[in-house]
């Protein structure tokens, strides 16, 4: 034993010593006491090895660019350049991972590869959060949001950076592996940049880049630290367990880091650079707002030039422009079957058993107001709010079930409710009218699902016949559940049929199967979850089981198919389709 482990205490003195200054400090009342579990240390034996995440063999990414610009479209209007570069960059960071993963003899030759970090650059509400949460929830990547206002250097009062990389990790519930390929968007990240009105170095704001720079390239960050309580006794834990320390660390080397900001100045900046390049353009450069415009011309001088070091704009190689929204722009995205302001407007009232539809006048009255906010995006749920208040406040109390929104509930809200509430006549017309465009909105959410989820439907070998696409507008409508997202439940619903069709078949020795007609009638049975989905399918082969067996048995028959009419009387089919298929000839 070396001369350091002998001045090591050994458990009991530990104890000992922390009872003592634990009785000295609060009273003979509280004291330690010991588990008995606690292992001695074995300096030898650390996990710091083993903390180190390792390669993940299983990551595997093969979407294309074009393919998230399509996942995209359907939530996001206009943008075409910004949803460009961003599927473009982002598809091709994380298929070169998945290649350097396949190919590992290659490696050697991607050292010094420069990181496709992303600025994006736009006012706020034009959908920088909502569009790197999208492209996140897509490629099912782990993912964090923060606030670059939020952090500081280390050592002053303040987050640490390196905390964004630890939060990954448990957004991934602790899978390091998978946390190495996580996504970290740093909001309001224009907020670090130095003043340019002070003289001298800004160390807060210029330390908080600076602690940027290694985890935006590559470097390992620790995941168990002093400030940390949680980690702390997560590593008493562990040691306590296996008389190991655990020193668990994470590369950053392919962790993407996304950061966004309004950038308020920053035009100023690129239309002085531009003029003095422009000689005989100056008048008409200065004439009149910018309307954002000139950050497309934006360079890495500007941005030195705003107050970010140059080695940290370096580590952001990438830089995508968001435009204004328009009042046209507002309209589209009211229209969107996607809208979650709408959406979200349905569900709350929804929770009361009220049926709500909007009249398009009212989408673009709405519109027209948002824009009158200044607000971007954001506008339009706070016109939204400021509409149906009352009305979220009144209808609940009374019988009324339907609400139809139009440009007079919009231009004057409380005079329209209180007509409302009082003509019986005026509440049958929005009963009747609300009936209408729900039909109206059930046949364009068939027309989406097809046109927009064709391709995804057929990529998961699944069939969209007429009905299943009628069941999955009713579903999506009914329930206010995104259309994607009621694919991706019918997609495993019908996998839990096929499984189930699988499972018989070996059993049986034969092929069990069920027609496309079948399926649409299993699909049509509530509550649509996939252990329900199995149960039934297991009831209706279980009643058939004998019978398929003997058609097991009967030469020349090695598959059975069954239909619709099967589902509907799983014994009355079996009987008959052995019966004649048994008949003496």
């Amino acid at each position: 034993m070396s001369d350091h482990d002998t001045n090591l205490p050994d458990q009991k003195e530990l104890e000992k010593e922390i009872g003592d200054y634990l009785s000295n400090k609060y009273g003979k009342k509280v004291r330690i006491i010991s588990s008995g579990l606690l292992p001695m240390v074995n300096r030898d034996e650390t996990d710091e090895a083993a903390g180190k995440a390792s390669v993940d063999k299983s990551f595997q990414f093969d979407l294309t660019p074009e393919e998230l610009i399509g996942y995209l479209d359907q939530y996001v209007v206009q943008q075409e350049e910004a949803k460009a570069i961003l599927a473009t960059k982002i598809c091709t960071h994380f298929n070169r991972i998945s290649y350097a993963i396949a190919h590992p003899d290659q490696a050697k030759r991607n050292i010094g590869q420069i990181k496709s970090n992303v600025l994006l650059i736009g006012p706020t509400g034009v959908g920088k959060t909502f569009l790197i949460k999208l492209i996140a929830q897509r490629l099912g990547v782990p993912f964090v949001k923060g606030d670059a206002t939020k952090f500081s250097e280390t050592g002053y009062v303040g987050g640490d950076v390196e905390d964004l990389v630890r939060d990954l990790v448990r957004q991934a519930d602790g899978d390091i592996e998978r946390a190495q390929y996580g996504i970290i968007y740093v909001d309001e990240i224009d907020k670090i940049a130095s003043s340019q009105y002070r003289y001298g170095a800004d160390v807060s704001r210029t330390g908080v880049q600076r602690a940027l720079l290694k985890p935006m390239e590559e470097t390992e960050v620790e995941m168990k630290v002093p400030h940390d309580p949680i980690s702390q006794i997560e590593a008493i834990e562990h040691f306590r367990t296996t008389g190991k320390r655990e020193r668990p660390t994470i590369n950053t080397k392919n962790i993407l880091f996304i950061m966004s900001g309004a950038f308020d100045g920053l035009e100023d900046i690129i239309k002085k650079r531009v003029q003095k390049q422009s000689i005989g353009f100056e008048s008409v450069l200065s004439s009149g707002k910018a309307g954002g415009r000139f950050f497309k011309q934006v360079k890495a001088e500007d941005l030195i030039q705003f107050g970010f070091e140059s080695e940290f704009v370096g580590r952001l190689p990438v830089v995508a422009v968001l435009n204004e929204l328009t009042e046209d722009d507002f309209y589209e995205i009211l229209l969107n079957p996607n809208s979650s302001v709408v959406v979200s407007k349905k569900q709350d009232f929804r929770a009361y058993n009220i049926a709500l539809q909007f009249e398009k006048e009212a989408f673009r009255e709405l519109a027209r107001l948002a824009m009158q906010e200044q607000t971007g995006a954001r506008g339009l749920l706070s016109v939204m709010e400021k509409v149906l208040l009352h009305y979220e406040k009144k209808l609940p109390s009374t019988e009324i079930r339907h609400l139809v929104v139009d440009a007079a509930m919009v231009h004057d809200p409380g005079t329209e409710l209180k007509l409302f509430l009082h003509d019986p006549a005026i509440q049958e017309k929005h009963r009747l009218r609300c009936a209408e465009l729900a039909q109206n909105e059930y046949v364009q959410l068939i027309d989406f699902i097809t046109r927009s989820m064709g391709a995804y439907l057929a990529e998961h070998k699944m069939l969209a016949t007429p009905e299943r696409l009628r069941l999955m507008a009713r579903e999506s409508q009914e329930k206010d559940i995104d259309p994607r997202d009621v694919c991706d439940i019918f997609i495993q619903l019908v996998q839990a049929i096929h499984d189930s069709e699988a499972a018989v078949s070996r059993k049986l020795g034969i092929t069990v199967s069920f027609s496309e007609e079948a399926i649409d009638r299993l699909l049509a049975s509530e509550p649509r979850r996939q252990e329900k989905m199995r149960a039934v399918c297991e009831q209706i082969l279980q009643i058939m089981e004998y019978g398929l067996r003997l058609m097991s048995q009967k030469k020349g028959i090695d598959a059975v198919v069954i239909p619709a009419a099967g589902v509907d009387s799983p014994e009355r089919f079996i009987n008959k389709l052995v019966e004649e298929t048994f008949k003496v000839e």
